[in-house]
């Protein structure tokens, strides 16, 4: 359901109406609207958004660690209409060990920000055609911006100093 600041949206108004239950919440700040989706809608919403409403350019993927707090993750996508020149940003919540189907079929450059967000944060994408490590060495454990992560890493024993 669209707040009244944000009802007069045509594109948001045919979205609301296409996905009844896939906005769960939507705010405009700085001009800037964000909205929060149920996850379960987030693959064929973002198809609508780029085949119907022209937000053709994703522009990044992160990820919020709200640790302790329940879900833990909130994953951030950033689209950007360049024809129309509007800015959308849309967000959904994740917990500990839930996977995040990918949207790399919608935005081919989706396919480096869940890898980075992936590598980061340890949040997996379901269906994601690479999801391996992009930042960190292969074998490094953990996930370094997690709020959980060690503050000075892990330590790793390098041998004797002579």
């Amino acid at each position: 359901m669209l707040p009244d600041s944000l009802a007069e949206s045509v594109e948001l108004k045919s979205l609301d109406e296409q996905f009844p239950t896939a906005i769960t919440s939507a705010n405009l700040s700085l001009g800037e609207i964000t909205l929060l989706l149920d996850a379960q809608y987030l693959v064929p919403f973002c198809s609508a958004l780029k085949h119907e409403h022209g937000f053709e350019r994703l522009s990044s993927v992160t990820a919020v660690d709200s640790w302790p707090a329940q879900p833990r993750f909130e994953v951030v996508y950033h689209l950007h209409s360049i024809k129309n020149n509007r800015r959308l940003r849309l967000k959904l919540r994740a917990g500990e060990g839930e996977e995040i189907e990918s949207v790399t079929p919608v935005w081919r450059t989706a396919n480096w920000y869940e890898r980075e967000v992936y590598d980061l944060f340890g949040i997996t994408f379901k269906n994601h055609p690479d999801l391996e490590r992009i930042m960190m060495p292969v074998d490094w454990e953990g996930h370094p911006l997690r709020k959980d992560y060690p503050v000075h890493g892990h330590k790793y024993s390098y041998g004797e100093q002579g």
